[in-house]
This record gives structure tokens, sequence and C-alpha cells, in this order.
């Protein structure tokens, strides 16, 4: 039983990191949701971006994920402010609020034409223990990653990576790493690709290694509908065979 919740635990906390990570989605790159790996780009000083997300992983006798309301804010020049609250679920399990998520973005480095100088921000995110003992280990968290992006015209590569700290009996500090490349075909459609690992997290949980192929398709100037989803590839049959995410996205 005692394996079995472990597996549960890390199943969550993998879906955790593939509905939650959050960017701006440029109009002419696809960047940070619906993908794994974020980007530097803050949201636009006095705007809002919302992201109305559902998110799941599928792993042999069990289906895990999240649904919820990813929110940002272009608090000042180079920064973003985030709040993300979500609602965890399982199939062989409880459902209830997951742990809230606060975190700022600040973008220190910017990129300019004629010079291989890419945009830089870091991004530290602080997990808040509000989901019940079934849906997390009841103690606080830190992912502290730096982003980095370079535009080629029509292309995009993203990535970088960070470290999480995360206490609690049992449990180890990670490092979490991705790259993701993009592709604008329209002015309303983008895809992309991506790569992305996790080191182990807890005694029990291995690495982990997943691709996702991800789409964006403006539906109007404020709307957008965004979606990623692929299968894990270094031990998918612990840590989830396939990983989607799917939301509509609020942009004033």
């Amino acid at each position: 039983m005692e394996r079995i919740f472990c597996r549960r635990v890390i199943i969550r906390r993998i879906l955790l990191i593939v509905a939650i990570f959050l960017a701006v989605l440029q109009e002419k790159a696809l960047a940070g949701p619906p993908f794994v790996t974020d980007d530097p780009e803050p949201t636009d000083t006095g705007h809002w971006e919302i992201y109305n997300f559902v998110s799941g992983a599928e792993a042999p006798g069990l289906i895990a994920g999240q649904a919820g309301f990813d929110i940002n804010y272009g608090g000042a020049k180079d920064l973003q402010l985030t709040a993300v609250v979500p609602l965890d679920y399982e199939t062989k399990g409880a459902t209830g609020l997951g742990d809230v998520q606060l975190a700022a973005k600040y973008k220190f480095l910017h990129q300019s034409e004629g010079s291989l100088a890419p945009d830089l921000a870091v991004f530290p995110r602080f997990f808040t223990p509000t989901a019940g003992r079934a849906l997390g280990n009841g103690r606080f968290s830190l992912f502290v990653p730096i982003w980095g992006e370079k535009d080629f015209g029509k292309w995009s590569v993203f990535g970088g990576g960070g470290y999480d700290i995360n206490p609690g009996p049992g449990e180890r500090n990670y490092w979490q790493s991705g790259l993701t490349l993009t592709r604008t075909l329209s002015e309303s459609f983008t895809v992309g690709v991506e790569v992305y690992r996790q080191n182990r997290s807890s005694d029990t949980a291995p690495t982990y290694l997943g691709a996702n192929i991800g789409a964006l398709y403006k539906l109007t100037p404020h709307w957008s509908l965004i979606g990623a989803a692929g299968p894990g590839l270094e031990h998918a049959r612990q840590e989830g065979r396939a990983n989607a995410y799917i939301a509509l996205e609020a942009q004033y």
C-alpha cells in the first residue's frame, strides 16, 4: 500500500508541473503553457492572463490530474505575479483543493537583434500546503528555476530548469529541466515540441523523462485554446505513460 501511495503522489507532482508552469503566450511565439517547460516572458504591465485548465496523466490502473485557474498579472515592467488555484483528482482516490501556488517572474536580460544574448528570467514558485493529506504531504515547498528564450523569425527556442526544495519524510530535493521548439504557422496558429526531465523526487521515485507536442489556436483577440499531450519516455509505466493538458486562455 505504501508503494502504491508513493506512486500516486509522484504522478500528482508530475501533473502539477505539467498543468501549472506558466508564462505569456506571445503573438509571435507559443511559450509556457501548455508546455511543462516555461519561458522568460512576463505578462504585460497592467494586463491579465488567466488559464482555465484541465490536465491528466495515465498510469497502470490510475488516472490523476488537476483542474483550476492559473492567474497572471503584469505587476510592473518585467515583473509577473502569479497565483494558481488547483483542484486535484484521481480515479482511485480523493478529490479536493490542491496546493495553492504563489510565484513571481522577473525578466533581467533582454534579447536584441544582432546579439546572441537571450531573454532570461527567474521565476521562483512557492507551494503552500493547502491540500488535504490524501492529496499532498502537508509541507511548504519551493521551486527556483531560470528560463531563457531566443527567437529566430517565426521560430523560438526556450528552456532552462531549476531546483525544487521538497521537504518531508522520504522526499528528496531534485532538479527539473526542459527544452521547447515552437513555430508560428499563421497569425492564429502556432505549434511546438518539447522534451523535459525530472530527477528523483523521493526515495522510491525514479527519474522521469517525457515529451509533448502542443499547439495554440487564437479564437479572438482575447481568447485562445491551447493544448499539449505526449508520452513518458523513461520509467513511464511507473510515472505516467501519457500526459495531457488543455486550457482556455483569457488575455485582458
